[in-house]
């Protein structure tokens, strides 16, 4: 808990898209009255699914992961784009959950997640216009970044000093309403935040009542929110490489229509 020490750590001089200089209270429109009330979408892949996805991505030299956040963000942006034209010039956001433990060489038994957010951007007509692959290479990009023990030292220098710079404001009597907030909370035209739980034993616990017959992530009211989730057929076989179904949850406005797209219609 806390920051960590990068004090030694070597300099990267990344971009960190994985944050925002914005106004806070323009980032809560889903809390706010008058504006669209999301609804959730709840689909699942079977094995044939992953097969044609895991081909695709083999293609296009990436992960299985990036491949799928690729066809969601894109089929995404095509609905918002059919839906209303005048998106097109407006801010598409991609954002992913990263687990960097690995590439930090932090303890597997290490209370808590150590998970940050990486973000891609682009204009919905761009990300509806572009090709999958090139998609999913952007996907890939924010990923692979989120695991660099460079970026992550860079990050935290990064938000150190933008708070720094806040307190001094405020202890000045500087006043800005602006504030370094997670890229995944500010506005867009259309939103894409992933996280993937697949891999989970989820289905492996048992607190002494037996392992659970069903679980499923709770409920948010975010739009463009999807999450990646295990299913009960997953306990018996949870190798990252595994065929079992997977169940996919995901957060749209009342006014998108999921059966105008085959995507979003399984």
């Amino acid at each position: 808990f806390g920051f960590p020490d990068v004090t030694g750590a070597p300099h990267g001089g990344f971009q960190h898209t994985e944050y925002e200089l914005v106004d806070p209270k323009d980032c809560v429109k889903e809390f706010q009255t008058g504006h669209e009330t999301t609804k959730e979408i709840r689909l699942q892949l079977d094995a044939d699914d992953q097969r044609e996805i895991r081909a695709a991505a083999h293609a296009a030299g990436v992960s299985f992961t990036s491949m799928l956040s690729a066809l969601f963000w894109k089929e995404l942006n095509r609905i918002r784009l059919a839906l209303k034209p005048t998106v097109g010039c407006e801010l598409s956001l991609f954002t992913c959950t990263v687990n960097p433990r690995a590439a930090l060489g932090l303890a597997p038994n290490l209370c808590g997640s150590p998970v940050v957010n990486m973000a891609s951007k682009k204009t919905v007509a761009e990300v509806a216009a572009l090709q999958v692959s090139e998609l999913a290479r952007l996907v890939q990009h924010a990923i692979n970044a989120g695991q660099n023990p460079e970026y992550m030292c860079s990050s935290v220098r990064f938000l150190l000093a933008q708070r720094a710079r806040e307190i001094d404001d405020d202890r000045n009597g500087r006043q800005s309403a602006r504030r370094l907030i997670l890229a995944y909370i500010i506005p867009a035209a259309v939103k894409c935040a992933m996280s993937s739980s697949r891999t989970f034993r989820i289905y492996d616990t048992d607190f002494g009542f037996g392992s659970p017959v069903y679980v499923r992530p709770p409920y948010l009211p975010f739009d463009g929110c999807w999450r990646i989730w295990p299913t009960p057929k997953s306990a018996a076989n949870v190798a990252p490489d595994s065929l079992a179904p997977i169940e996919i949850y995901l957060t749209q406005p009342e006014y998108v229509d999921p059966s105008e797209s085959p995507l979003l219609s399984r």
